[in-house]
């Protein structure tokens, strides 16, 4: 039995769409590499002396110094692995904080309801538009009064009121999570708190995780928080410990790229894994709100 073909003008629609779908993968891809090439270069000037990155033109492939400058830098930063350690320390604990005390703050402003809510999330929006910068010194004095410099505390106990994190869980948590739902759970007897945390924090999954990799980034590469809370090398964040490396003995950018390296890596295993997890997340929600 003969296979009848497809009309002409089917034919070329199939070929059209076949060409638009392979020239937004070439756009996605070349895109794709342009955004890894700036870390691509990074690591391999970190095995370049600083002679090498600077002549003309810059090397583009890997170099026989990576050793080299990485006792550099261990000579002039001997603390360079505990400093990474105490970036953890603080980066966690904030971002748990942050994740948590967010999504409760979300829960309240989108399904209770208690007087002055809506002025009280306007107010909570309007801290948003104050630079961070103008509180510096205030939360110093504030917080050598608490005697709580030279500690992680300064980082972790204010993730606990991220305005920002509160409003994208509102928003999330508003849309995402169906009020019949929390009224069956009240009907069987469920207290609020547990049917925030046995309803509401599943359902969003897809909220946590893209406040969380933005989360544990950003306090993985603070830098004047840390700079003017921490006193002593032992408590120095790694980005206040590549800061020390900056001419002291002049600037060595080769030594500089390898702790910058180093320190690049775990932001970039955080947002691999955790993107996945968010996309697949994003993908169950959006099916399940259909």
């Amino acid at each position: 039995m003969a296979v009848t073909s497809l009309p002409l003008t089917q034919r070329r629609e199939r070929a059209g769409r076949a060409a638009w779908t392979a020239a937004a993968y070439l756009v996605l891809g070349l895109a794709a590499l342009a955004t890894l090439f700036p870390f691509y270069w990074e690591f391999v000037l970190g095995s370049h002396l600083t002679n090498d990155i600077y002549r003309t033109p810059p090397p583009f492939w890997w170099g026989e110094s990576l050793g080299e400058n990485y006792r550099t830098m261990q000579t002039y930063i001997p603390y360079f692995w505990r400093s990474l350690v105490n970036s953890f320390i603080l980066a966690a604990p904030t971002t748990a904080m942050t994740l948590f005390f967010s999504a409760l703050g979300g829960y309240a402003f989108a399904k209770l309801r208690f007087p002055g809510k809506e002025r009280l999330f306007w107010l909570l929006l309007a801290t948003m538009m104050i630079p961070g910068q103008l509180g510096l010194i205030p939360w110093y004095i504030q917080m050598t009064w608490m005697g709580w410099t030279n500690t992680f505390w300064p980082f972790i106990v204010p993730a606990a009121g991220n305005a920002f994190g509160v409003f994208w869980l509102r928003q999330y948590i508003a849309s995402a999570v169906p009020d019949d739902l929390l009224e069956a759970a009240r009907i069987d007897g469920s207290s609020e708190f547990g049917s925030f945390l046995r309803i509401v924090l599943p359902l969003s999954a897809p909220a946590l995780g893209a406040l969380g990799i933005n989360s544990f980034i950003y306090a993985w590469n603070s830098f004047l928080g840390p700079l003017i809370i921490m006193q002593t090398t032992d408590m120095y964040t790694y980005t206040v410990a590549l800061a020390n490396l900056q001419g002291v003995h002049g600037t060595d950018v080769g030594a500089l790229l390898v702790g910058s390296s180093i320190a690049t890596i775990p932001m970039l295993l955080v947002t691999v894994f955790g993107a996945r997890k968010l996309i697949d997340g994003l993908t169950a929600g959006a099916l399940a709100g259909q």
